[in-house]
């Protein structure tokens, strides 16, 4: 890195050396300091787009509020100690706790900013990426540098999961209520993605970006987070276009339990808390809040058997502490928030994988199982399930299995587009993603589009052989979601170099099609006019989210 003098501390914020690259300068943020680096070598831009030169500057780790420990747990995101010493932002922190992680501290809240800009005053759009369950920033998966080289500035975060997150009390409602008005407890992850975009709206100018451009995005866990800032007034003027990966999901389809995109009714997150409290022999927050972090994380990512055991062959036994809905952040259920209309009417796109949400390459169920779970699952619609998904061999149970799961995500977020398309008045677009990325066998499992998507093949090479259509694939892909940053359209913003990017048409309420990405483009129709049918009577029956 260029060394440079300044006069004062004042002048070190705003100096500038011979050229206007970011990685050469200090930037002042709302606490102190910061110092990046030059994030890509010549051998990585070479390899991977055939170019020799880029000017993305990476600042990784910089806090955004403070440590929440001891006093701090369970409160909502507290602001910062500042600093004035230049904080070299090239190294990654810990991640947040969980009961997975393995580099963890509750002094986690910090962020990571990759920017394509020359100088502070280039205003690019920013996109805002959230990450799965109980995942740390720095998976090499949601790296920013792809999408930066193409003209935004990207920024992930760190936020509290499990218990960390979403624990609910008594005490906690009464604390709120002094501090706020209202009772509310259970969503103090979703409080930090608050205090995070409050922090981008504040900083993110000062690293090249575009305040009034701000698009949020994430995926499984974290595109429920994207979801529950677009129906919460809280985040009003914070965003102005959404993107949720895995994925909103229609309000009766009984995935949504199983699922991390869910919440909790504030009832069921008060007991999962007094069980919690119980467990750990205290009777009191304060009393918890004295508790070492070993301690805290026993069973704090706790997953329940409540639920149906079908919903647990389709997904996972889900989560204990999830948000809570408390009237507040989490202002009212899903299906209120779909038919009323969100309090942030913004562009969005959502979609599905062709391998998860029940449907999986290792699928093995026999002729009594199949017949089981389904009879149980669709009730008296059970002899026109099996008209159309007929199971009479192993092979073809497993086969059926697969094809009703995928039809239902298809219709799922199809549903939810047309509902949306009543009562909000920004295009809604959704996408079935089916590339299964090369050296694994999950096919196009969970997760797996993000590669492309983030343009992030550059740094997950180690693990995957990627093919001449993976790079072909991730320049599409990705090109999509600049162009959504840039214009909250995916088909405008001339993001793809070479020509016109083949249409995705926003839902019109009417066509019965999703927008297939992967190995093809271009509209796909949901299913068998008689398949939707039935798995849209099958929604009729259930009590929506």
């Amino acid at each position: 890195m260029r060394l440079f003098t300044c006069i004062s501390l004042l002048t070190l914020a705003v100096c500038t050396p011979a050229n206007a690259q970011l990685y050469n300068k200090v930037i002042q943020t709302s606490y102190g300091p910061v110092q990046g680096f030059k994030y890509f070598n010549q051998s990585t831009l070479q390899r991977n787009w055939n170019v020799s030169e880029s000017n993305v500057a990476a600042f990784l780790s910089i806090p955004y509020a403070a440590d929440t420990a001891y006093e701090n747990r369970w409160k909502p995101p507290q602001p910062r100690e500042a600093w004035n010493d230049t904080l070299l932002a090239d190294t990654w922190g810990p991640g947040c706790p969980t009961s997975y992680a393995t580099d963890y501290s509750e002094d986690c809240l910090t962020v990571n900013i990759w920017t394509g800009a020359n100088s502070s005053s280039d205003k690019l759009p920013v996109l805002v990426y959230n990450q799965g369950s109980d995942e740390p920033s720095n998976n090499p998966v949601y790296y920013g540098g792809g999408l930066a080289r193409k003209g935004l500035v990207v920024v992930t975060f760190n936020r509290r999961d499990d218990v960390f997150g979403y624990l609910a009390h008594p005490e906690l409602n009464e604390e709120s209520l002094a501090e706020n008005g209202h009772s509310s407890s259970g969503i103090y992850g979703v409080l930090d993605f608050l205090a995070l975009l409050q922090w981008v709206q504040e900083n993110i100018e000062q690293f090249g970006g575009d305040p009034d451009r701000v698009t949020i995005a994430g995926q499984s866990f974290g595109s429920a987070q994207v979801y529950h800032a677009v129906n919460s007034e809280l985040f009003s003027g914070l965003f102005r276009a959404a993107i949720a990966d895995s994925g909103v999901r229609f309000p009766y389809d009984t995935l949504l339990a199983g699922l991390a995109d869910s919440y909790v009714s504030m009832s069921e997150a008060l007991e999962n808390g007094f069980n919690y409290t119980a467990s750990h022999n205290v009777s009191s927050i304060a009393e918890l809040r004295k508790l070492p972090l070993e301690e805290i994380i026993a069973g704090s990512g706790d997953r329940t058997t409540k639920l149906w055991w079908v919903t647990a062959l389709s997904s996972q036994y889900p989560l204990v502490f999830k948000p809570a809905l408390d009237g507040y952040v989490l202002p009212e259920k899903y299906i209120d928030s779909l038919f009323n209309g969100p309090a942030n009417d913004v562009p969005f796109i959502t979609g599905n994988n062709k391998d998860e949400s029940g449907a999986s390459t290792s699928t093995n169920y026999s002729v009594a199982e199949y017949t089981l779970a389904c009879s149980l699952k669709y009730g008296n619609l059970s002899d026109s399930y099996f008209s159309l998904y007929p199971g009479n061999t192993t092979e073809q149970a497993s086969r059926s299995w697969n094809a009703a799961a995928r039809d239902t995500s298809l219709i799922s977020s199809w549903a939810f587009a047309r509902d949306w398309a009543k009562a909000a008045s920004s295009p809604f677009y959704t996408y079935y993603w089916d590339h299964a990325p090369p050296s694994q066998t999950q096919g196009a499992y969970h997760e797996s589009e993000i590669f492309y998507t983030m343009d992030t093949l550059y740094a997950n090479a180690d693990d995957h052989e990627w093919a001449w259509y993976d790079y072909h694939v991730a320049e599409i892909m990705s090109s999509y979601w600049v162009n959504f940053a840039r214009t909250g359209d995916p088909n405008r913003g001339g993001a793809y170099p070479h020509g016109n990017l083949t249409h995705w048409a926003a839902t019109d309420g009417q066509s019965q099609t999703v927008f297939h990405v992967g190995d093809g483009f271009g509209d796909r129709a949901l299913a068998k006019p008689e398949q939707v049918e039935l798995i849209l009577a099958y929604f009729a029956q259930q009590t929506p989210f």
